[in-house]
């Protein structure tokens, strides 16, 4: 699968493409500041990566660092705003609602501007809850920004590859939703596409979703 991801120059014009369109205003010189990809190492390869993602970190959290949220809604609006794409969203994952939808406790903070991560698509998972993977966590972590911006700007193909059942859907382990808005942060996003729809749910944390891996990252 390693080449399945693309190279820097191409997901370089897909994040031009994306920002031009959607009046994002990254500037040019955060364009210009972009160095080489970190290469995979053996134990990376052994660990089930298969390359290195650009994301990038859009607003502030109040502390210096990115706004993870904002980041997440911003990609999921490109998506549901592309030519041809077909989107549908759960009415209990509002990323207008910010207070509903978090990083989860721990997880490490995104920078601003644009950074790699290292990039395991999920099916080593796939037999696991996302509790279960949080726990087993070391210096690696699940996609949360990362995962929106991979399947809709980066790497569009990979969701017609979900649809052709090709590869397993995606829970972004990185993120907490509480879907009734009790601070009961019990649930986490989940893209998957069917039947040419690219959709966005929940999935309780606790419990195995057989269609769905959890791909990780590390920094």
């Amino acid at each position: 699968m390693t080449n399945l991801i693309l190279p820097l120059p191409k997901q370089t014009i897909a994040w031009r493409k994306a920002a031009r369109k959607m009046s994002w205003g990254i500037p040019q010189d955060a364009f210009d500041m972009i160095e080489a990809p970190p290469e995979l190492t053996d134990d990376d390869r052994r660990d089930g990566f298969i390359g290195t993602i650009l994301s990038y970190g859009f607003g502030d959290d109040g502390f210096g660092n990115a706004d993870t949220v904002l980041a997440g809604k911003l990609a999921w609006e490109y998506a549901c705003r592309r030519r041809g794409v077909k989107t549908w969203q759960c009415q209990y994952v509002d990323f207008n609602k910010t207070k509903d939808i978090r990083l989860r406790p721990g997880a490490p903070v995104r920078p601003k501007g644009f950074y790699y991560a290292k990039f395991q698509p999920g099916g080593k998972y796939q037999k696991m809850n996302v509790s279960q993977l949080r726990k087993r966590l070391k210096g690696d972590t699940g996609c949360g920004p990362e995962g929106f911006q991979f399947l809709t700007i980066t790497h569009p193909h990979f969701p017609k590859m979900m649809n052709e059942r090709k590869i397993p859907f995606m829970s972004l382990a990185d993120y907490d939703v509480a879907p009734y808005g009790f601070n009961d942060f019990f649930d986490a996003p989940q893209i998957f596409c069917s039947i040419g729809v690219l959709g966005l749910g929940i999935g309780n944390v606790d419990r195995n979703y057989p269609l769905f891996g959890i791909p990780t990252l590390r920094f």
